[in-house]
């Protein structure tokens, strides 16, 4: 592992003021936010709406794995936009890339508010929801490294995951803003007034990304570590082009591997519980659907508190032990979970996925430090975000469809706890090979 020579921070450097900090934590927290909001508002709508606007059909499990399925797409878009961001982020800087990522989430987000439907356009409408979903991809692909970096790459010595949680942050955030607006949306329109045109009205706030990369662009410096990766390259770069891709594509792959296949069960667990949940207890199950998402919206609530506090505690006693500690309780809930929810209880819903959301946030939290540390600065914004999108990619993006699949195939929950019991495992051992290599290299637990 990387770590053990790779600092953040260039201890020669001039550390950045106290209210340079703040304002960059809080900036790339707002950033991470808002782009984790109009991302899950399409996750949202395609449990609730998408399916029987977009892709009609007989069936109420086939129009919902159509919608799932793009979903998914914008999972697969991730990746790209990791790539495109990572590579440019390590040679250009991290604040161009999370403007550019901001401003094509915001872009994406108001155009399927104002996208017309299968009924108005035909064919056209899922095609045009496809590619939109694809730019949303791209532009959380590239947003999360850039912002991940700008906060662990200003936090002060000893600080790095409680300021890298704040862009965790954004996560519970976005989900509590866009179960709210649809919680709000339902609420003031009847049934076919929502399916008309009520869904739409949480697209609408993705307009404000916009307003928010203008003030990044503006206000924001970029930070001290990319300055002095930067002025410590120029003179390797004078007579060969500099490429941070090849460079993690041809000395760090197992890396990326080891950190996408350590995190795939928190994003597949996080979606099948925010999305996948979603679908189940109110088609399957027949369960309220304001119920749920209020139920989905105060777990959401909890990991304000969990995030940076689990993080915090990664500072202390190193990121690998809490990280594997989360991974060890999502394989041992797997099942609880689902029998608690099986109930066709709202309180034992709640039970349930409270208990889930607990171990998911102690990953979360110290998991942009984690990912940030494995990579030196001129390779980190592409090493760290491949890495998450990997994961993204096997984990988040398949969840939910992979859910109403078994589910489908064999009319038991207890088909998606399996499922998040193997990725638990694929995640223990990529967490113990981390562990081992951070030893060899002298670096501890970290």
């Amino acid at each position: 592992m990387d770590t053990a020579s790779s600092p953040l921070q260039d201890p020669t450097a001039a550390p950045p003021a106290d209210r340079n900090r703040r304002k960059v934590a809080t900036a790339a927290a707002l950033a991470s936010a808002v782009e984790w909001y109009d991302y899950f508002v399409f996750g949202i709508a395609a449990a609730l709406v998408l399916g029987d606007l977009y892709f009609p059909s007989g069936s109420s499990s086939a129009g919902v794995l159509a919608a799932f399925a793009t979903f998914a797409v914008g999972f697969l878009a991730r990746p790209v936009g990791g790539v495109i961001a990572g590579h440019l982020g390590d040679k250009r800087g991290r604040k161009p890339m999370l403007v550019m990522a901001l401003t094509l989430m915001g872009v994406a987000t108001t155009g399927i508010g104002l996208l017309p439907t299968y009924e108005t356009i035909g064919i056209a409408a899922p095609v045009l929801l496809v590619l939109l979903r694809v730019v949303q991809g791209i532009a959380v692909g590239a947003q999360w490294g850039g912002a991940m970096l700008m906060a662990t790459e200003y936090a002060p010595e000893g600080k790095r995951g409680l300021y890298g949680s704040l862009v965790q942050l954004g996560v519970p955030i976005g989900v509590v803003t866009a179960n709210t607006v649809f919680l709000i949306a339902g609420a003031t329109t009847s049934e076919s007034a929502f399916a008309s045109w009520g869904w739409r009205v949480p697209f609408f706030v993705g307009v404000l990304v916009l307003v928010l990369a203008w003030y990044i662009h503006t206000r924001v410096e970029e930070t001290p570590a990319f300055r002095e990766a930067e002025r410590a390259l120029a003179e390797q770069e004078k007579g060969a082009s500099r490429s941070p891709l090849r460079t993690i594509l041809t000395k760090h792959l197992g890396t990326v591997f080891l950190a996408g296949g350590s995190f795939a069960v928190n994003t597949a667990t996080f979606y099948i519980i925010i999305t996948g949940v979603l679908d189940y207890a109110t088609r399957e199950l027949e369960m309220e659907r304001s119920a749920v998402l209020t139920v989905s919206l105060c777990v959401s609530l909890t990991q304000l508190v969990l995030i940076p506090a689990s993080a915090a505690l990664s500072d202390r006693i190193g990121r690998l032990r809490i990280y594997a500690l989360g991974a060890v309780g999502l394989l041992v809930w797997a099942v609880p979970m689902f029998l608690l929810i099986d109930t066709k209880s709202l309180l034992w819903l709640a039970v349930g996925t409270f208990v889930t959301s607990c171990f998911l946030s102690i990953m979360y939290g110290p998991q942009a430090a984690l990912f940030a540390e494995l990579f030196t600065a001129e390779m980190r914004y592409t090493g760290a975000s491949l890495g998450y999108q990997i994961a993204a990619v096997f984990g988040g993006g398949l969840a939910p469809f992979m859910m109403v699949l078994l589910l489908e195939a064999t009319g038991t929950s207890m088909a998606v706890s399996a499922y998040i019991i193997g990725l638990a495992v694929i995640a223990l051992i990529s967490i113990r090979i981390l562990a081992n290599r951070a030893r060899a290299a002298g670096d501890g637990a970290r």
